[in-house]
C-alpha cells in the first residue's frame, strides 16, 4: 500500500478480505503474528503503577443497599460490558465515602473494562467519558490501564478478537458458566506492534465501529418513527378524517368500519400436525413455523424445515400468495403475509392461516396486528397459563378497524417504505460487521500492514495512549 493511501481507500481495499473471511475467524491468527511484532502477556501491557490491573471487590465489600441512583462514582457490572461497547444501563452509584474505602477498585474514563465471565469470557470495552469516576462493582469485572508503548483502544480491540478470546476461554474454568481469574487473565497474550501502528489499526477499527453505531442509531430512529406512525395511522388514519371516535375502547376515524374478521375472511385453518419422522432434508414440502418469524413477521426461509409428505393429503393446507398467517401458541399474535417460496409450503400446527376476500388487504392486517396497538388487542384474547394460545374462532369474532381499500393500500405503502429502509440499514450494518471481522483478523495478525499509509489518527484514538 503506497504512502498516498487514505483511510477510505484502505477500508475499500480491505473489504474484499473481509468478504472472504466472514465465517469463524482463524484460531491460529495469534500464533501467525507478524515476525516484527511481539506477543505480550496482559501483565506486561498494564501500567507499572499500583492498581492499574485489578478486579472488583467481593460481594460482602459492596452490598446492593449501598447503591444509589445518584452519587460520586458509577458502578461497573458485567451487564455493562459488551464487546467493544459500554452499555449505559443499570445506572447505580456509590457515595464518596464508600469510594474512598474501595479506591483500589476504582476506574477512570479511557481505561479498559474486562468481563471475567459470561460469553464471551474476557470481552472488553473502553470506559466512556460521560462519567468522571467509576468503581468496579463485583469480583467478575476487571479494569486495565495500559502502560507506555500501548494504546488502550488497540488492546481493547485485541481482547475482542477471536484468537485472544480463544486463549482466555482455554484458561477459564467451570462446568457451567466459564470464569477466568485475574492471574489467568494476566497470562493472555495480545499482539503488540509499535505504538504508531497500534494507533493506526485502532483508527481503522474505530472508524468502522462508528459507522456501525451510526447505522444502529438510524435503525432505532426509523423504528421510533414507525411506532409513532402506528399510533397515528391506526387511530386517526392517513386521509384527513375530521371525526375520530371510540368504538368499544378502540379509537378510529368515524368513516372506518369496525368489523369482525369473519366478515372479510373466505377461509381459515390451523396448520396440520404430523410426526417428526416425516421431516427429511430431501423432503418435498416446506413447513413455516413460529420460530421462522421475527417479531415483525419477517420470514426466515433458511430455517424452514422440509418434510416428506403426500401432497394430496395436505393440499388444503398449502399456502397461497396473499394468505395472512398468525402465530397462535407460545409467542402469540405475530402476523405475516405469505408471498411464495420455491417449494410448496404449509403452516405449522402453531399457526393459523386466513384467506381474506378483496375488502381487506392482508398487509394492512399484518401491519395492524404487529403494531403495539393491534398486538395488545390480539393478545388479550390469548388463553392459558405459561403457554398462551389463541383460538381461531376468537380471532374471527374479533373486530378490526377497516378503512377503505384505497386508504388501506396507502397505509401499507407508508409502512412498507419504512420497512425497506430498516432492511437496507440492517443489511448495511451486517456488511460493516463482516468488514470489521475481516479487518480484525488481517490487521491484528499483521497480514495487512498500516505502516505505509497516511491514516490520520484522531484525538479519540490518541487520547488512549
Amino acid at each position: 500500500m503506497n504512502k498516498d493511501s487514505t483511510l477510505d481507500r484502505f477500508l475499500e481495499e480491505s473489504e474484499s478480505s473481509a468478504e472472504s473471511n466472514n465465517s469463524e475467524l482463524d484460531p491460529k491468527v495469534l500464533t501467525g503474528v507478524f515476525d516484527g511484532w511481539k506477543k505480550t502477556p496482559l501483565a506486561e501491557v498494564a501500567d507499572d503503577r499500583e492498581n492499574s490491573f485489578v478486579d472488583g471487590p467481593f460481594g460482602a465489600n459492596l452490598l446492593s443497599e449501598e447503591y444509589y441512583d445518584e452519587g460520586f462514582a458509577r458502578t461497573i457490572k458485567l451487564q455493562n460490558i459488551r464487546s467493544g461497547r459500554f452499555i449505559n444501563t443499570n445506572k447505580k452509584y456509590i457515595t464518596e465515602e464508600k469510594f474512598e474505602e474501595l479506591e483500589r477498585h476504582s476506574a477512570y474514563p479511557t481505561e479498559i473494562a474486562i468481563a471475567k465471565m459470561a460469553k464471551p469470557v474476557a470481552r472488553a470495552c473502553i470506559l466512556p467519558d460521560f462519567e468522571n469516576q467509576y468503581i468496579l462493582a463485583a469480583a467478575d469485572v476487571v479494569k486495565l490501564d495500559t502502560g507506555n508503548g500501548f494504546s488502550n483502544m488497540f488492546i481493547m480491540y485485541s481482547l475482542n478478537s477471536y484468537p485472544v478470546w480463544k486463549q482466555a476461554y482455554s484458561r477459564a474454568r467451570g462446568t457451567g458458566r466459564k470464569r477466568i481469574n485475574l492471574n489467568q487473565l494476566k497470562e493472555v497474550q495480545v499482539p503488540t506492534p509499535p505504538l504508531p501502528e497500534q494507533r493506526k489499526i485502532a483508527t481503522v477499527l474505530y472508524t468502522v465501529d462508528q459507522a456501525i453505531e451510526k447505522t444502529e442509531d438510524t435503525i432505532q430512529q426509523t423504528r421510533r418513527v414507525q411506532k409513532g406512525l402506528e399510533q397515528h395511522l391506526f387511530q386517526k388514519g392517513l386521509f384527513n378524517h375530521s371525526d375520530i371516535k371510540e368504538k368499544r375502547l378502540v379509537k378510529l376515524p368515524d368513516e372506518w368500519e369496525f368489523d369482525q374478521l369473519s366478515e372479510h375472511t373466505m377461509d381459515s385453518a390451523f396448520g396440520p400436525r404430523f410426526g417428526s419422522e416425516k421431516y427429511n432434508e430431501n423432503g418435498n414440502i416446506a413447513t413455516l413455523r413460529t420460530t421462522d418469524l421475527d417479531d415483525q413477521g419477517h420470514i426466515s426461509f433458511d430455517t424452514m424445515p422440509v418434510a416428506d409428505l403426500e401432497e394430496n393429503e395436505i393440499e388444503e393446507h398449502l399456502l397461497e400468495p396473499g394468505d395472512f398467517i398468525i402465530t397462535r401458541s407460545g409467542t402469540t399474535g405475530i402476523g405475516t403475509v405469505w408471498e411464495g417460496y420455491d417449494k410448496p409450503t404449509i403452516p405449522g400446527a402453531f399457526l393459523i392461516r386466513f384467506r381474506l376476500n378483496d375488502t381487506l388487504d392482508p398487509n394492512f392486517l399484518k401491519y395492524y396486528v404487529n403494531s403495539s396497538i393491534g398486538r395488545k388487542r390480539v393478545n388479550r384474547r390469548a388463553k392459558g397459563g405459561v403457554q398462551k394460545n389463541l383460538a381461531g374462532s376468537d380471532l374471527l369474532n374479533m373486530r378490526f378497524p377497516i378503512p377503505t381499500k384505497e386508504e388501506q393500500e396507502e397505509i401499507v405503502e407508508v409502512f412498507s417504505t419504512i420497512e425497506d429502509r430498516i432492511q437496507y440499514e440492517q443489511e448495511y450494518k451486517s456488511k460493516l460487521q463482516r468488514l470489521k471481522q475481516g479487518l480484525q483478523q488481517d490487521l491484528l495478525s499483521g497480514t495487512v500492514r498500516t505502516t505505509d499509509t497516511n491514516i490520520e489518527v484522531p484525538d479519540e484514538i490518541a487520547q488512549h495512549g
